[in-house]
């Protein structure tokens, strides 16, 4: 399924996908504004046990849209929808939010260990079962460095963490091979550098945005974000 100029005013369906340590109400800002806007949005949780099953989740939620959807990502959550490959039911684009898009045969440790290690690893901590949680200083320095460090210590709270397999899982080829993607950095990333995120952007042909913002635009700048969704989604 491709995008075309004729779509505007179609697609008023949004599906937003969180990333790792966070959940679908860290779009709550965006949603707002979305709603407002008259579009129908889909926030899903993700179990994060496993690539495949967050995939499946996702893909159960795109199921259920009656029209042309526009999916939308978050860090993790860009290596979920592009693990959708070319089986993206009603989806017509995808937006990546400071999010990885990777490509076929890629995991996630491959390519973090391209660059040099980030001081927001040394913040995971892995429980007995295999569970990567971040720190609250890991939120509230690097994380969500632009956020009030009170909202910040809440996002810690409500944590949800990947399960550390997640990140050796390796995707198919790509849903951004076949679909119309945007995609917005954030310059002030320490969790995914700039220059990575740019690099993935340029290697995906996607329509490139920048903004001055931590790993969390959706909650420091939502309205910046929910623009971006507006003009892919027109």
């Amino acid at each position: 399924m491709t995008n075309s100029g004729n779509n505007a005013h179609k697609v008023s369906r949004v599906v937003l996908v969180h990333g790792a340590w966070a959940d679908g109400s860290s779009w709550s800002g965006v949603i707002q504004r979305l709603q407002a806007a008259g579009y129908h949005v889909v926030a899903p949780q993700l179990p994060q046990t496993s690539l495949a099953a967050d995939v499946a989740r996702v893909r159960e939620v795109l199921a259920n849209q009656n029209g042309p959807t526009l999916l939308v990502a978050h860090s993790y959550g860009g290596e979920v929808i592009s693990a959708l490959g070319p089986d993206a039911p009603n989806v017509v684009g995808l937006v990546y939010i400071a999010a990885f898009g990777l490509d076929q045969g890629e995991s996630l440790n491959a390519l973090l260990a391209q660059g040099p290690a980030l001081p927001s690893a040394a913040e995971l901590q892995p429980d007995r079962n295999g569970f990567l949680y971040l720190s609250e200083t890991g939120f509230v320095q690097y994380f969500a460095a632009d956020v009030d460090p009170a909202q910040a210590r809440v996002m810690y709270a409500v944590q949800q963490p990947p399960h550390a397999s997640i990140f050796d899982e390796q995707v198919g080829v790509p849903a951004w091979k076949s679909l119309p993607s945007w995609y917005l950095v954030t310059t002030q990333d320490q969790m995914i550098p700039p220059a990575a995120q740019t690099h993935l952007a340029e290697r995906m042909g996607a329509t490139i945005q920048m903004l001055a913002a931590s790993h969390v635009p959706m909650v420091s700048q939502p309205a910046a974000v929910a623009e971006l969704i507006m003009v892919a989604a027109g």
